[in-house]
């Protein structure tokens, strides 16, 4: 959809990373969180820093992890939280980011400018004794559905619609089964495809595509909700992972 805007708006070099997130991960380069997702979405914050950095002052809600420890640590961080680190600088942030995706650990990202970038942004410090114990509990988006939400509509215990805004090129590999397929760049031309009297639950390869096409259709007064999941197609089977 956005690829599409932009050359109705005049751009001609338009290119769409068919892989998105999932391929830029795997071909091994960093992703950034933004400051309002470390503040209102809860991820698994860590500081990279060594314990007395940490003790002078850190961001709120974070772990204490020192890049010495993190490789020991990472059999403690669960494997469907989203981590994002920081540290001193950029160096120490993406050896942090090296350890963690070598440990299998694929939702990583960093924080831009690390501690200084944070502050530079108005975010605030706490100060007082460490944190050390790593927990997470997941916190669901507005407009996200649970993945027993969707796994009940797979399993036929509910009626409502999966749509794949997938590009045809993903969806040659496979499409979940009854789920209706409609690229994101045209899902405006083509929504009047869709049912006004049920659910949609919307699905892409990792999540952001189908929460862009939830909240366009939210705003055309369709019932949908977006899956913050994996969805990996081989062969013509589909595994949908968290």
């Amino acid at each position: 959809m956005i690829a599409g805007l932009a050359r109705k708006s005049g751009y001609r070099e338009v290119r769409v990373m068919v892989a998105g997130e999932p391929g830029w991960v795997r071909a091994g380069y960093a992703t950034y969180a933004s400051r309002d997702v470390v503040r209102d979405h809860g991820p698994l914050l860590i500081d990279l820093r060594d314990r007395a950095a940490d003790r002078t002052g850190r961001i709120p809600g974070s772990v204490s992890v020192p890049l010495a420890f993190l490789e020991t640590a990472a059999a403690e961080i669960p494997a469907r939280a989203p981590v994002v680190l920081y540290g001193t600088d950029d160096d120490q942030a993406r050896q942090g980011l090296k350890i963690l995706r070598s440990k299998g650990l694929g939702r990583v990202s960093l924080l831009e400018g690390n501690l200084a970038g944070w502050l530079g942004a108005g975010g605030i410090l706490v100060k007082g004794p460490v944190r050390t114990t790593i927990t997470w509990q997941k916190k669901p988006a507005a407009g996200e559905v649970s993945l027993a939400d969707f796994r009940n509509v797979m399993a036929g215990r509910s009626d409502a619609l999966l749509l794949d805004v997938r590009t045809n090129e993903e969806t040659a590999a496979g499409l979940l089964p009854g789920a209706r397929h409609i690229p994101l760049e045209h899902l405006l031309a083509r929504m009047d495809e869709l049912p006004r009297n049920k659910k949609i639950f919307i699905y892409c390869a990792s999540g952001p595509r189908a929460e862009m096409a939830s909240r366009l259709l939210a705003g055309k007064g369709f019932a949908c909700r977006y899956l913050d999941a994996s969805v990996r197609c081989a062969g013509g089977r589909c595994e949908v992972k968290e």
